[in-house]
């Protein structure tokens, strides 16, 4: 009988149990049997098994306690790490000591060098408490007195300390300062981007605040609704030879003023309360991340435009505004302030207002007149129109607004068309300046708005893909409006037949005798009384002290320019002018490739879920 049991490594074992072979035969026979066996080659453990133990080979395998590697990838990894450490040093030590050759940056352009010097001159037109940081060397602390006027025609009393001082003098027209404000606020939200790479975006944000605290002390910015707001501080009026001391007939440094400052308020005023509302909702955007201060604004925004709207009229009439900042129309004003409550608050109300066929007739926005194309601290049709066609573009809201916003789109076509030299709509001077106010005096403020409309409208068009636009049958690329925009600046910048930069410090020849009290003085620690100063706006000798960033209001139709101190129409600037140009300068400043943000303006913007056009009319055979 055999049995059979299984060899552990391989084949059968017999055992035969009916041997009668004597255990000495049995010893021989395993002794062959294991000799057989251990003729194949066994593994450390089988060895183990059977020898006990024998000498230790060197182990193949390192045990690293969770995982069992293989020794020889063990000590490759090893090394490589070693290797790897020691040739880092190496590279370091050698990065450390060898000497480093900089690659500067590409310079500055122009129009970002400009920007820098155009921001500083709201610095210098600052009233009231003047923060610690103003970097206006000869400015000080002025007018800390105003809303408080002891003057008879005068009853109101409140804090109006702070805020802007128009132009050379220290009047603070609330008209054209609301325009400046506006103007800032759109540039900061197309081109964030732009104000950032040039390193100005907190300053202009800063600029921007300070108009807006002001703006919210000159009504009840926490009421829902107001019957009175504040036009202006200070008197200019000298004509029929009065000599009553005012901000016109006195020449003193702000902070010396000792006269009365007269506030005036108004209570129909609806194209000033539609602009501020315009002012404070374009703010709101800057300061979107500031919940609570954007939702502040917001709220006097709704206050004023609901105040423009109930109780109509003209600020300027029948006061002496009339005379510096006459305001012709409302209308505009409704457009406009509409347009960016829409923006601010994303209320389709506000759109509906700002598309309303009979406002759009009232403003004259398409009866094809030529001056409507001219952006303007009077007139806002054209930037009213490019702010709405900038909805139809990237949002196009469709039925029942696409009418009137394709009408809008239009109309913004046809005024880019206006500023090509191709057309004859505006006159041109010899050295190529475009006469938009028709030859008459400070023709830069104007010029400045539609540098900073046409490269806007072509940013926009790049930013939706579209080449460029059409005047009629011709196809014009959007590069035409940028080489307009950027020979217009260029020309304020110094490229003309003068060879003067209108903007104050910029270049090597700029004007030296600026219209402005503040700058004419000198700061030297006399005190000079209403007609002591006089001395100083008489002189010939250059401005003491230098109104960096100005631009002046600029040449004659010519390209002729008086240096005159005493000459406004040559050498005064303006809240206003330098708004827009800090706005043209972004625009143009840095890589064409920045280009807009297309987005931010949208924040407060719901979906758009066009509302079907009404079925037509059963049809009746």
């Amino acid at each position: 009988m055999s049995m059979y049991g299984r060899d552990p490594w391989g084949g059968p074992l017999e055992i035969n149990t009916a041997d009668s072979a004597t255990d000495d035969d049995r010893s021989r026979n395993l002794q062959d049997f294991d000799r057989a066996a251990l003729s194949r080659p066994l593994d450390e453990t089988q060895q183990s098994w059977l020898l006990g133990p024998t000498e230790q080979k060197k182990k193949k395998y390192v045990d690293l306690g969770c995982i069992i590697v293989s020794r020889k990838i063990f000590v490759w990894t090893v090394g490589t790490l070693l290797v790897s450490a020691l040739l880092a040093g190496f590279i370091t030590l050698i990065v450390k000591t060898v000497p480093r050759h900089h690659h500067s940056h590409a310079p500055p352009d122009n129009y970002t060098l400009a920007l820098h010097k155009a921001l500083m001159f709201f610095n210098a037109q600052k009233s009231g408490r003047l923060p610690k940081h103003n970097n206006v060397s000869w400015r000080g602390n002025s007018c800390l007195n105003d809303g408080k006027s002891t003057s008879s025609s005068s009853s109101i009393t409140k804090d109006l300390v702070g805020g802007y001082y128009d132009a050379g003098d220290a009047i603070k027209f609330h008209f054209p300062a609301s325009f400046a404000m506006t103007m800032l606020s759109w540039s900061v939200i197309e081109y964030s981007a732009k104000y950032e790479a040039a390193g100005e975006l907190n300053h202009v944000k800063d600029i921007i605040k300070w108009g807006a605290d002001y703006f919210l002390k000159t009504f009840n910015h926490t009421a829902d609704s107001i019957s009175v707001m504040i036009s202006q501080v200070g008197k200019g009026d000298t004509s029929g030879g009065s000599t009553s001391e005012n901000d016109h007939y006195c020449w003193m440094r702000p902070e010396d003023i000792d006269y009365d400052r007269p506030v005036s308020q108004c209570s129909s005023c609806s194209d000033l309360a539609a602009e501020m509302a315009a002012a404070l909702a374009s703010a709101s955007i800057v300061f979107k991340d500031n919940k609570a201060y954007s939702q502040k604004l917001v709220h006097g925004a709704k206050t004023l435009f609901r105040f423009s709207r109930e109780q109509r009229g003209r600020y300027s009439a029948g006061n002496e505004a009339s005379i510096f900042y006459n305001s012709t129309s409302y209308w505009d004003e409704f457009i406009w302030g509409g347009a960016w409550l829409y923006y601010a608050t994303g209320n389709s109300s506000y759109l509906q207002l700002a598309t309303t066929t009979g406002i759009a007739r009232h403003a004259g926005a398409f009866w094809g007149i030529l001056d409507n194309s001219v952006l303007s601290w009077d007139n806002k049709l054209a930037g009213a129109a490019l702010l709405l066609s900038r909805l139809r573009l990237f949002l196009s809201p469709g039925y029942p607004y696409e009418e009137m916003l394709r009408t809008f789109h239009n109309q913004t076509s046809i005024t880019m068309c206006s500023f090509l030299p191709v057309f004859t709509s505006f006159n041109r001077t010899k050295g190529g300046l475009i006469q938009l106010n028709h030859g008459r005096p400070q023709p830069l403020q104007y010029i400045a708005n539609a540098a900073f409309l046409a490269t806007l409208f072509s940013d926009y068009l790049d930013a939706a893909d579209t080449p460029g636009w059409y005047c009629g049958p011709n196809f014009f690329s959007t590069d035409v409006l940028r080489e307009f925009a950027k020979t217009q600046i260029d020309y304020i910048l110094g490229k003309n037949p003068r060879k003067m930069s209108y903007i104050v410090g910029f270049g090597n020849h700029y004007p030296k005798h600026v219209h402005h009290r503040g700058a004419s003085i000198p700061k030297n620690k006399i005190r000079y009384n209403c007609k002591g100063g006089w001395k100083w706006r008489d002189s010939k000798k250059p401005n003491p002290n230098t109104l960096v960033g100005a631009m002046v209001a600029g040449p004659d139709k010519h390209d002729g320019f008086h240096d005159v101190r005493t000459n406004y129409n040559y050498t005064e600037p303006t809240l206003a002018g330098n708004a827009g140009l800090v706005a043209a300068l972004v625009a143009l400043s840095g890589k064409k490739s920045t280009g807009i943000d297309k987005n931010t303006i949208f924040s407060a913007v719901p979906p758009m879920f066009p509302t079907p056009p009404p079925p037509p009319a059963p049809w009746k055979p």
